[in-house]
């Protein structure tokens, strides 16, 4: 008999994501999927999961859980307090939760968003190769509710433990590489010079869909707008209002709003990291040629 995870708290935004649905964007399916990988294959591998296994992404101020049965777990992303039936517990490490005891992850101290791995993976069914949820398309399980349940598969592997986690916690200033295009030509020679050298900072209203940016308004070279066309993750995409949107990982699949430069995809986990107010700089960079 495998163990289920009674939410106890949900948190102000907490997700089930494993790493996406990859190769679907041609059938107008997001990609989805944890907004930082790299911290959802550290959790996974601390409890004997394959990298790719469903957790949970907690925002701001993390989840508490029940397990039925013993369950080994670990937290990783924004470094938070880790209680376990009252007490503190290791963060960053595997930590086994008995039967009945409370698994409360705390607020993030740095950074937004901490993940949950438990031994086994979250086994809610899959939709299109992934159980990820999906804020944009409805896709996937949705955000955790009081006293929802939570299947766990069955253990795949001994637990991992590390002697030391690299967390370095978000900085004080984003700097996102920018290799422009495809429709630079749709803005002012000034307009890239205003990106890449004014400062912007991270919106409140950013989401797992996109990093908005609060800044001056990049100007047009040409009116009207484009018919809709393919968006790919990392798109720093130019709405009416001139401010730019980074694409994370619940953007929509085609957009009609110019899109000036992209973002490369290992730099997107630091972003989906940063809280608002953060200074944001863009750095140009110039995409490689092949001979």
């Amino acid at each position: 008999m495998t163990a289920a995870l009674t939410v106890v708290r949900p948190g102000a935004l907490t997700t089930v994501q494993d790493l996406g649905r990859v190769g679907a964007a041609h059938l107008g399916v997001p990609r989805s999927g944890a907004l930082d990988p790299p911290a959802l294959r550290l959790a996974n591998r601390l409890v004997g999961n394959p990298e790719g296994a469903a957790g949970l992404e907690t925002t701001v101020n993390g989840c508490a859980l029940r397990p039925s049965r013993p369950v080994v777990v670990a937290v990783t992303g924004a470094p938070c307090a880790v209680r376990v039936g009252g007490r503190p517990a290791a963060w960053g490490a595997p930590v086994t939760v008995p039967a009945g005891a409370v698994l409360d992850v705390g607020a993030a101290t740095h950074g937004l968003r901490s993940y949950v791995a438990v031994a086994g993976g979250v086994a809610v069914p899959e939709v299109l190769g992934s159980r990820s949820t999906d804020l944009l398309s409805g896709l996937g399980p949705g955000p955790l509710t009081p006293g929802r349940e939570l299947p766990v598969g069955p253990r795949h592997g001994p637990v991992r433990p590390a002697d030391a986690v690299a967390c370095p916690g978000p900085a004080r200033e984003l700097v996102l590489p920018l290799a422009p295009g495809p429709r630079d030509d749709w803005f002012t020679p000034a307009a890239l010079r205003t990106l890449t050298t004014s400062p912007y900072t991270v919106s409140a209203d950013s989401n797992r869909i996109g990093l908005r940016t609060d800044g001056p308004a990049l100007e047009r070279a040409r009116d009207g707008e484009l018919p809709s066309e393919g968006m790919v993750l990392g798109a720093v995409q130019v709405p009416p209002d001139g401010r730019p949107v980074v694409f994370l990982a619940d953007h929509p699949t085609t957009g009609g709003y110019p899109v000036i430069g992209v973002v490369p995809e290992g730099s997107l986990p630091a972003a989906a990291q940063s809280p608002p107010g953060t200074r944001v700089r863009f750095v140009l960079v110039r995409p490689i040629r092949l001979a």
